[in-house]
């Protein structure tokens, strides 16, 4: 992953009717743990609707803590994101970037709760 518009997007599809919970995050520092070279050392996580609302996320614990520990998918590093949200049935896109314009390996994951 670069700069600009070099960025990680990954997406997900909620299929109807019901609404779904679900965690999305951006991994980085813990790819590094797993033997992963040039890891993006602090990554950003946006999850986009089809109507253009954006919820945003840096660091993990800012916001959300209590929700992304209880669900057990707190990422291992601080510096790593995560959006705990409840999506609606549609079509999303994540776009992981570096914070500062920073480059490097980067993940997103999602995680459909029960």
């Amino acid at each position: 992953m670069g700069t600009g518009d070099d960025v990680v997007i990954g997406g997900v599809i909620i299929p109807g009717p019901d609404p779904v919970n679900l965690v999305a995050r951006a991994i980085r520092p813990s790819l590094g743990e797993a033997g992963v070279g040039g890891a993006l050392q602090n990554p950003t996580l946006e999850l986009h609707d089809a109507n253009g609302n954006v919820t945003s996320n840096d660091n993990w614990r800012d916001a959300q803590k209590s929700e992304i520990i209880a669900d057990q998918l707190a990422p291992s590093d601080d510096r790593e994101s995560a959006i705990a949200t409840t999506l609606l049935p549609g079509a999303y896109i994540a776009i992981v970037s570096g914070k500062n314009n920073t480059s490097g390996v980067a993940l997103v994951e999602f995680y459909q709760l029960s």
